[in-house]
């Protein structure tokens, strides 16, 4: 099922390919947060930051149920407080971007089975 959203989201997020200056979830020449000057100058923090954004664009299609889109933007919105936290932490950086990665796959599963179940009949 994660492979049907990953191909939907690369077919239609082409926007998240990095380009020169910029990481997937915004523009480095942007960037004024210690946090996002941090992930613009560290190649595998940029590349983190490329695949969640991907993963959350498929993540942010999936239809969920009642509730389900708040309790999305709340993670979200969770996510960037504590990137914010880590500051210049490459270490604390790349720890939390790995749990959100993880945390995005399992929730686009989840959401995935149960919209099929419901498709079904269930």
């Amino acid at each position: 099922m994660r492979k049907i959203v990953l191909f939907l989201a690369a077919a239609g997020g082409t926007a998240f390919l990095a380009a020169p200056g910029q990481a997937a979830s915004f523009d480095c020449s942007h960037a004024r947060a210690v946090d996002e000057a941090t992930i613009c100058r560290t190649p595998s923090l940029s590349a983190l930051d490329s695949e969640m954004g991907g993963l959350w664009y498929a993540y942010s299609r999936v239809p969920m149920a009642m509730g389900g889109n708040g309790n999305r933007g709340d993670a979200a919105r969770e996510f960037l407080d504590r990137r914010r936290a880590c500051a210049a932490n490459v270490g604390c950086l790349t720890a939390l971007y790995t749990r959100r990665i993880r945390a995005l796959h399992q929730g686009i599963d989840d959401a995935m089975a149960e919209y099929f179940r419901l498709w079904n009949g269930g």
